[in-house]
C-alpha cells in the first residue's frame, strides 16, 4: 500500500499572525456579547412558548393520545397530548445564532492564541511550517 506524498504548505508568518490577532479580537468580542445574546434568545424563547401554547390550545380539538398526571404534592395537573401537524403549521422555535463559550474554554483559547502570536512575532522565519500551522489552524 502506498501513501500519498506529504503536502508542504508555506504560509507567510505575517499572515498567520494577522489571522490569529483577528480571530483573538473576534473571540473576545463574542465572549463579551454572550450575555446580551443569551438575554435576547431567552426573550424570544419565552415569547415562542406563549405562542406555541396559544396555538396548541386552539388546536386541542384535534388532540390525540391525551395523558394527564395529577401531582398532589404541588396540586398541579399536567396535561400532555399529541397533535398531528406539519412543522410549517406551528410557530418555529427560536434558534441560538451564537456559540456559548464557557469561561474555562475562553481562557484556554485566549491564552493559546496569545502565546502563538507572541512566539510567531519572535521568529525570524518568513514562513510558517506545516506543523506550526497545524497547531494554530483550529483557531483560524
Amino acid at each position: 500500500m502506498s501513501r500519498g506524498k506529504a503536502i508542504s504548505v508555506k504560509i507567510p508568518t505575517v499572515k498567520v499572525i494577522k489571522a490569529l490577532e483577528t480571530r483573538l479580537v473576534e473571540l473576545e468580542a463574542n465572549y463579551k456579547k454572550q450575555d446580551e445574546n443569551e438575554a435576547k434568545y431567552q426573550e424570544a424563547y419565552e415569547k415562542w412558548q406563549k405562542e406555541i401554547a396559544k396555538w396548541a390550545v386552539a388546536q386541542f380539538s384535534k388532540a390525540e393520545n391525551i395523558r394527564t398526571n395529577y401531582r398532589t404534592y404541588s396540586e398541579t395537573l399536567n396535561v400532555d397530548f399529541d397533535i398531528k401537524t406539519k412543522d410549517s403549521d406551528f410557530p418555529a422555535e427560536p434558534e441560538k445564532d451564537y456559540e456559548v463559550i464557557h469561561r474555562h474554554e475562553y481562557n484556554s483559547q485566549k491564552e493559546e492564541m496569545s502565546n502563538a502570536i507572541r512566539i510567531l512575532k519572535m521568529t525570524d522565519e518568513e514562513v510558517v511550517s506545516t506543523s506550526t500551522y497545524q497547531a494554530v489552524a483550529r483557531y483560524l
